[in-house]
């Protein structure tokens, strides 16, 4: 195929922005732009409503993919088995989804002969830095443009070019906050949100009801198989139909709440509103068994690099050397967390109550206070003498120099 290198590809959404968008790039770069529209779980207009509407505003192609069930597997459960929290709350909503919309991005420039990729992102946020670095990851030659940051494309222009350029596309609904969602969850931002002293409103939720006055409890069995939900109460399972069946379960007992104030990569601290339900719960369910099927000092060891991925993973390092070593490591360390996890959820809280593996390190007969313990508490004198002795001999030099404890 015969490169185009006048064509850029740009990430669509079918709203405003990125609907305006295509008409201005080309008239602000001469160049044909090919649309992208990738379904992460968002909801909304279907797939072929928003291509439609693409070519409509003057896309000379237009790209759509399905990539829920991509999303959910490849994206989600990594993120899953590494307990991803950043700054141990955020599970990672939105930065987990811009990856595989940047992996869709470059397959759509290489298949329409594009040499150049934009999104819609300002220049304030997370996703412009994630967009960007994950392209660029993939395909080194690949160039990248921001008409809101490099072409002035400001929220009243593309009103007004709309509707002097007649484009089928609504330009007067407006919406107190900016919204991002898909499958793993929902984050909320800007309008009276940004005074940090305003508590949310009730309109604010869509993913999760009020936890105020919750149904009455649900309790859920998880299956877990090398770190992965297979199963619900008995019923197989995706991991897209796992995470959608606790969305609707945990959500509606108000799990997965969140109000943050976070450390955004381009330096701002922003007040986030997060729903992420069936994240919460999962997790939740998921570091249980871990705690079960781990060995201690593994486990010790996994729960420092959880932090250092999630970190990585907001910092739009999703496709870097170290996160890639990294996975590697999770990976193995999930080769034993098989089994089942019961928890109720009610009331805003995800609470495991019970726990059931054939993998786990568990042993009811070394744990038990009752007849039939087989520990052997004779050892235990021998073993605090040896833990202990570097203290012990520490606590006796301070006192041969004078600067022992005084009582």
């Amino acid at each position: 195929m015969s490169k185009h290198q006048d064509r850029v590809v740009l990430a669509y959404s079918g709203g405003l922005d990125t609907s305006v968008a295509i008409g201005w790039i080309g008239e602000q770069t001469g160049r044909e732009v090919v649309t992208v529209a990738v379904d992460v779980g968002q909801g909304g207009e279907d797939l072929e409503v928003i291509r439609q509407r693409a070519l409509d505003c003057g896309a000379v192609e237009a790209y759509v993919a399905d990539a829920k069930d991509e999303f959910a597997s490849e994206y989600c459960m990594p993120a899953l088995k590494a307990n991803a929290l950043y700054e141990g709350k955020y599970p990672l909503v939105s930065a987990l989804s811009r990856p595989v919309i940047a992996k869709h991005l470059v397959r759509a420039a290489r298949e329409f002969g594009a040499s150049t990729v934009a999104h819609g992102c300002t220049g304030k946020g997370n996703d412009q830095v994630r967009f960007e670095v994950a392209i660029t990851s993939m395909a080194p030659d690949m160039n990248c443009l921001s008409p809101v940051r490099d072409l002035a494309l400001t929220r009243d222009v593309a009103i007004e070019y709309a509707e002097k350029h007649d484009l089928p596309i609504e330009t007067t609904k407006h919406n107190p906050f900016s919204i991002d969602q898909n499958v793993w969850g929902r984050a909320i931002e800007t309008g009276f949100l940004e005074d940090l002293w305003n508590a949310p409103t009730k309109d604010v939720y869509v993913y999760t009801d009020d936890p105020t006055y919750p149904p009455l409890p649900d309790e859920v069995i998880i299956h877990f198989e090398q770190g992965v939900p297979t199963a619900i109460d008995g019923k197989p399972v995706t991991p897209l139909q796992a995470v959608q069946e606790l969305n609707r379960r945990a959500g509606a007992q108000g799990v997965g709440r969140i109000d943050l104030v976070e450390d955004r990569l381009v330096g701002i601290k922003s007040r986030e509103i997060y729903e992420a339900p069936g994240a919460v719960a999962l997790i939740e369910a998921h570091q249980a068994l871990e705690a079960v099927t781990l060995e201690r000092l593994q486990r010790r060891y996994k729960r420092q690099m959880e932090q250092v991925w999630a970190d990585l993973v907001y910092e739009a390092q999703w496709y870097s050397p170290l996160k890639r070593s990294m996975d590697a490591f999770i990976e193995d360390t999930q080769r034993y967390v098989t089994g089942d996890i019961r928890m109720v959820l009610h009331g805003g809280r995800a609470t495991v109550d019970g726990r059931r593996t054939d993998t786990g390190l568990y042993d009811f007969n070394l744990a038990t206070y009752e007849t039939g313990d087989t520990f052997d508490q004779s050892s235990s004198r021998g073993f605090i003498e040896i833990y202990g002795m570097q203290s012990k001999l520490a606590a006796a030099r301070d006192v041969r120099v004078g600067q022992g404890m005084t009582f």
